[in-house]
């Protein structure tokens, strides 16, 4: 059984052993074995102190009289194992020795080890029990090991007493640095910040074991920053170390911080790591203009919107702080121009607002004023936030068209006025410092038909040809003057010519219109009020009177009042008018005005009579019933008989020419066909033409005497041709002969379709050397085609072959007789 050693009194010198071994170590270990500083001597006078554990056997004794004994459990008496890391030794350290209360030192103990690292890390000497490391340990790998030890007997590897845990630590030194994982780090801060303003806080790490000594104690110090920066020694928070930092000055800071362990003692190991720092913007600068006094020009030319120049306010801080908007604030040209912003490049541009005059003014000064959109409250104290600069704008010359000195013109002019009559002058001049010549002239364009001329020196207008108002009472045109030199512009100007009235017109009747007066109009009454109207321009106390033509003045049936308001009244004088008598009366009438010169015309009035009933009201005013019936009139029926006659005269002419012709005025004598003539608008090339009938053929027949088979059918079966029907000598030029025998081949040739075919000679018909070639002459005229082979065709032929083959019979047997 195993008992722990604090329970048995009797082990108690080995207590004491264990504990003096236990107090060699730590004194070892504090004495300073460390990585980097402890020596080997050091190092071996720690591994010959090991551990021990062991086990004692106490048996059962008899103690005092009467008092029994019990025997004692085995035990393995452990303690825990240390052993230093990192040990590079040329032999493998020991960590401790096992020993059990059976070890009589015979040998037949044989002790084992199992566990985290056993027969790989650790090894135990089987017979000694003593446990060595052979590999080089790392605490920051694994801090420590469990391992289970036994006794066994070596012959029969019996267990002699139960295993039991014991742990070896790996004793830590100082060989890991501190370590910063996240860096490089980046931070920013504003600006003109206070003194100790926290930017950051950067922290390290150390692998060592922290419980143990001061080997992950860590201290913060800045190696590169100063004196802008500092850092807290203990916590690694980087804070501002000088007062108004300007970024405009410097943005950017490199700050290096170091970590130490040790607490920063001599000898503990660093680590290191980059800050860069950032100031950002703040709103500490107000906007400044380079130029107190900006120049600019602009050509007296320039049209309203026009750009005159530009200027800008310098302002170092960045986005929303460094913005600047600006105004016009004083100066005399405040009428003539306007400020604008550009949205792009925040430049102020000044424009042109409305047009200048050289010669009227030629400097303009404004007064600018550039200013922080956005100010920060804390550093109101450090404004003005705002500049002011002065724009000076010189009006330069420019080569200006003329300027009338009018805007627009308005003539008169008599109507009627001779050619040449002054109608007005206009007149331009050169407003530039040159004051060049001017010249004038009319557009074509301005005056279509050409009623004015201008000089073109003087501008004086006059007209070429007499003005009619009642034609055209306004003439508009355009007059032009361009300077002489300089780059010809030219100015326009508008004219108005008005044309004054004069009494050329004669005054007329206001409308046309018959009168209507009833055949039984009583005498007196009034049929007709007359007005006047005059084409020339109706003054204000002109007037029309009227008067019966001196002719008909003192005529018996009207009369004429005059009412002294341009109006006149018509009277009656009779009654007893009649249609049937008179049907329509003129009464010329005189008619004045009192222009100067005074007009005057005569004007008929129709006055017709018609007829009424019995409240006179007017029934009808034509004469047609009563001159001539209905119908058409005398002049138009001869004209109409002439027409017919004319018509009938040309049908009987054209029909005696086709008699005399003896020709059908239209065929329809289909009988003949040779009366029948049909064109086919086919023409012949003449002597190039190489497809029609070559008619050398007949002519010269010796070119044709070869046989030319038919190639529109395979002939089945060749007859030879009748033995005695000969060619034609090869010398011959016998015509009728060719033909003949041309005839006889197409009879005998039983491959030949039994359709017509129509062949073309050049001698053919009566008159001709060859006679004629019809088919019904032939049965009277001697043959001597031989048609006996037409009996062999078959009962379809008989016919034809009896009235051919009995008409050569009795041929034969009639020169048989004759030769008898």
């Amino acid at each position: 059984m195993m008992m722990p050693m604090m329970k048995r009194r009797s082990l108690g010198l080995l207590r004491v052993f264990l504990v003096l071994v236990g107090v060699a170590a730590l004194c070892s270990v504090a004495l300073g074995t460390r990585r980097g500083n402890a020596s080997t001597d050091q190092r071996s006078h720690r591994h010959r102190h090991p551990g021990h554990l062991s086990l004692h056997r106490h048996r059962q004794r008899a103690g005092k009289e009467g008092q029994v004994l019990h025997r004692s459990k085995r035990g393995w008496v452990w303690n825990q194992f240390f052993v230093i890391e990192e040990y590079t030794g040329p032999d493998p350290v020991l960590v401790g020795r096992l020993h059990s209360d059976v070890d009589s030192g015979d040998g037949n103990i044989k002790y084992i080890l199992s566990g985290e690292g056993a027969g790989t890390i650790f090894v135990i000497d089987d017979k000694t029990g003593n446990i060595h490391a052979t590999k080089t340990l790392d605490r920051e790998e694994q801090a420590q090991y469990t391992l289970t030890a036994q006794a066994v007997a070596r012959d029969t590897n019996k267990p002699l007493e139960p295993p039991s845990e014991f742990i070896v630590k790996v004793q830590d030194i100082n060989d890991n640095p501190p370590e910063f994982l996240h860096g490089p780090y980046y931070a920013r801060v504003p600006e003109m910040s206070n003194v100790g303003t926290s930017v950051m806080q950067v922290t390290a790490t150390d692998a060592d074991d922290p419980t143990y000594g001061n080997s992950a104690r860590l201290v913060y110090s800045i190696l590169q920053g100063q004196p802008y920066f500092s850092v807290e020694a203990q916590t690694g928070i980087i804070r501002t170390a000088l007062p108004n930092m300007d970024r405009e000055a410097r943005q950017e800071y490199d700050v290096v911080i170091q970590a130490k362990d040790m607490g920063g003692h001599m000898g503990g190991l660093s680590g290191t790591t980059e800050v860069k720092i950032t100031l950002t913007d703040v709103n500490d600068n107000p906007p400044k203009f380079p130029q107190s006094v900006y120049p600019m020009s602009v050509l007296e030319d320039k049209v309203p919107g026009e750009e005159v120049g530009r200027l800008k306010a310098k302002d170092p801080d960045l986005g929303d702080n460094g913005l600047v908007s600006y105004r016009l604030t004083d100066g005399d040209g405040l009428e003539m121009f306007e400020l604008t912003t550009d949205s792009e490049t925040r430049e102020a541009v000044i424009k042109l607002k409305k047009p200048v005059d050289f010669e009227t003014k030629r400097l303009y000064t404004l007064k600018v004023e550039g200013s922080n959109l956005h100010v920060d409250p804390q550093f109101l104290a450090w404004g003005p936030y705002k500049d002011e600069a002065t724009i000076k704008i010189s009006v330069e010359d420019a080569d200006e068209p003329p300027v009338f000195v009018a805007p627009g013109y308005i003539f008169e002019v008599e109507e009627n006025a001779p050619e040449g009559t002054l109608v007005g002058r206009v007149h331009a001049k050169d407003t530039d410092v040159a004051n060049n010549p001017v010249r004038y002239m009319i557009p074509r364009y301005a005056d279509v038909e050409q009623f004015f001329s201008i000089n073109s020196e003087d501008g004086m207008i006059t007209t070429t040809r007499p003005l009619d108002r009642e034609s055209l009472a306004w003439h508009n045109i355009t007059v032009s003057a361009r300077e002489i030199g300089g780059h010809h512009q030219d100015t326009k100007v508008h004219v108005s010519v008005k044309v004054k009235d004069v009494n050329d017109n004669p005054p007329e009747f206001a409308t046309n219109n018959e009168v209507l007066m009833c055949e039984t109009v009583a005498p007196g009454k009034v049929i007709e009020t007359v007005s006047a109207v005059d084409k020339d321009e109706m003054m204000h106390r002109q007037h029309f009177t009227f008067s019966l033509a001196p002719e008909v003045a003192h005529n018996h049936n009207f009369s004429l009042k005059d009412n002294r308001d341009s109006t006149a009244n018509i009277y009656v004088l009779r009654k007893g008018f009649g249609r049937l008598t008179q049907d329509v009366y003129y009464l010329p009438i005189e008619i004045n005005d009192n222009g100067v010169p005074a007009m005057s015309s005569t004007n008929t009035l129709t006055i017709r009579v018609c007829s009424c009933d019995s409240k006179d009201t007017i029934q009808s005013c034509n004469v047609e019933p009563y001159v001539l019936s209905a119908g058409l009139s005398t002049g138009a029926l001869i004209a109409i008989l002439a027409c017919i006659v004319i018509l009938l005269a040309i049908v009987v002419l054209f029909v005696a020419l086709r008699r005399q012709k003896k020709e059908p005025l239209i065929v329809f004598e289909e009988e003949d066909i040779r009366e029948n003539i049909i064109t086919y608008d086919d023409e012949g090339g003449g002597e190039e033409d190489t497809e029609a009938f070559d008619i050398a053929t007949l002519q010269n027949p010796d070119g044709a005497n070869g046989f030319l088979p038919r190639k529109d059918i395979k002939p089945e079966l060749q007859y030879p041709l009748r033995p005695g029907i000969g060619r034609p000598a090869a010398n011959s030029v016998d015509v009728d002969d060719f033909i003949k025998t041309r005839i006889a081949e197409a009879d005998s040739d039983p491959t030949a379709p039994p359709y017509d075919s129509i062949q073309i000679y050049g001698y053919e018909g009566r008159g001709s050397l060859a006679g004629s070639l019809s088919s019904l002459e032939s049965v009277t005229t001697e043959s001597d085609l031989d048609y006996d082979y037409l009996q062999s065709w078959g009962p379809r032929f008989k016919k034809l072959a009896d009235l051919y083959g009995t008409k050569d019979c009795s041929v034969t047997d009639a020169d048989d007789g004759e030769d008898s």
